[in-house]
């Protein structure tokens, strides 16, 4: 059966949509408590991720964009990045979606800042999560 796995740093075997031009795909996502935040939250990714759950198509090394809400924070997140995990319908207790790594920018070194301001005291929690 198919299985959920991180990409490795060399890239994808085939050219990402954003070297040909296209724009990135914009993702909403509500987390609304800390539990689910745990759950999406991508710690073993360099620089932070964020699994978003989705039925869209995409590739490793896509660009993607996030619209984040945190909890009861009324403002919204805008997290750039690319996607460095797929979940695929049909994988058995995995829910379908994409993992994104964070930007290596301000807004990506943001938004790992306060998700891990967040869950600090559950980061090393053994809850499981989207991914690993």
């Amino acid at each position: 059966f198919p299985m959920s796995t991180p990409t490795s740093q060399s890239g994808p075997p085939t050219a990402p949509r954003a070297a040909a031009g296209l724009r990135p795909s914009v993702l909403q996502l509500a987390i609304r408590d800390k539990a689910a935040l745990h759950a999406a939250y991508m710690g073993f990714i360099n620089g932070g991720g964020l699994f978003v759950p989705t039925t869209r198509s995409a590739q490793l090394g896509d660009d993607v964009f996030a619209i984040v809400s945190l909890l009861d924070d009324p403002a919204k997140l805008p997290i750039p990045g690319k996607v460095c995990w797929i979940t695929p319908a049909g994988v058995p207790g995995r829910q379908q979606g994409i993992g994104m790594r964070f930007a290596a920018n301000e807004a990506g070194e943001q938004a790992r800042v306060r998700i891990e301001k967040l869950l600090t005291g559950s980061l090393g929690a053994t809850r499981p999560t989207h991914t690993i």
